[in-house]
């Protein structure tokens, strides 16, 4: 029936092996096989069918789901190439293919959720989900009421290597003002902020925008889920309550 059909792209994410966004990339490479036969974008998957992902059987059932909560050091980078000596997944000693969820950047530490789950990340990322971040930061001189209100009103980023990076197009200069957010000033230039969206060293520029610099940023929540006391370098699995909390609070969103 058409309603057991599942795309192949979602399929890939579901087993754990891929992002949606990776096995579409996968896809168009060729690397990706249904019943023997070269997988194209949009293709859908039957019950029964074989799938493969360079020539290995790859299957979204019986699959234990992991997801867990990282405390990503300095120096590390977000990525799952494995030619990368800073990539996380070369610190993390853990039997399972998992990716990140949400990046931070090389000199940003903190909470990174990690799972084999493709579409509970999916949900996450969704920015129009609206789902919270919390960082604490600390910048390089005394904050103003004209920096804490600008922040918290929306600043004006320019995208367009972001949007160069997505479809290609870098003919015109794009601009993004980004969603209102709660900031709390706790210390002299030491502040709390809660982001539901996920631009590109979104803090950073934000910050460099009213002319700061950022010399501390530290992820300490994702939704529900806090750093709380994990060690630097250190990774747990979430908590029963947790997880089922986490994908509660990501089911509506579908």
């Amino acid at each position: 029936m058409e309603e057991d059909k599942i795309r192949i792209n979602k399929y890939l994410s579901q087993a754990g092996v891929l992002s949606r966004r990776k096995a579409d990339e996968a896809i168009e490479r060729g690397e990706v096989e249904i019943n023997g036969i070269m997988a194209t974008s949009g293709a859908k998957v039957s019950p029964g069918d074989t799938v493969t992902y360079k020539g290995e059987v790859v299957s979204a059932d019986d699959v234990e789901k992991v997801i867990l909560a990282y405390n990503k050091p300095l120096g590390l980078v977000c990525t799952s190439k494995d030619a990368d000596k800073d990539s996380i997944f070369r610190k993390i000693d853990y039997p399972d293919m998992l990716y990140y969820v949400g990046r931070l950047d090389k000199n940003s530490q903190g909470l990174v959720l990690l799972t084999n789950d493709g579409e509970l990340a999916n949900q996450i990322q969704k920015a129009r989900n609206n789902h919270e971040k919390e960082y604490i930061v600390r910048v390089d001189k005394r904050l103003t009421a004209d920096f804490v209100n600008g922040m918290k009103a929306g600043v004006p980023l320019d995208v367009s290597d972001d949007w160069k990076e997505h479809d290609g197009d870098d003919s015109q200069k794009k601009i993004r003002v980004t969603k209102k957010c709660e900031l709390e000033q706790i210390g002299s230039n030491t502040f709390r902020i809660i982001l539901t969206e996920g631009i590109n060293r979104q803090i950073r520029r934000m910050c460099e925008y009213f002319g700061y610099r950022v010399v501390f940023l530290k992820r300490v929540r994702v939704m529900n889920i806090g750093l709380g006391n994990l060690p630097m370098g250190k990774y747990r699995k979430l908590s029963k309550n947790e997880e089922a909390t986490l994908r509660k609070l990501c089911k509506g969103n579908k």
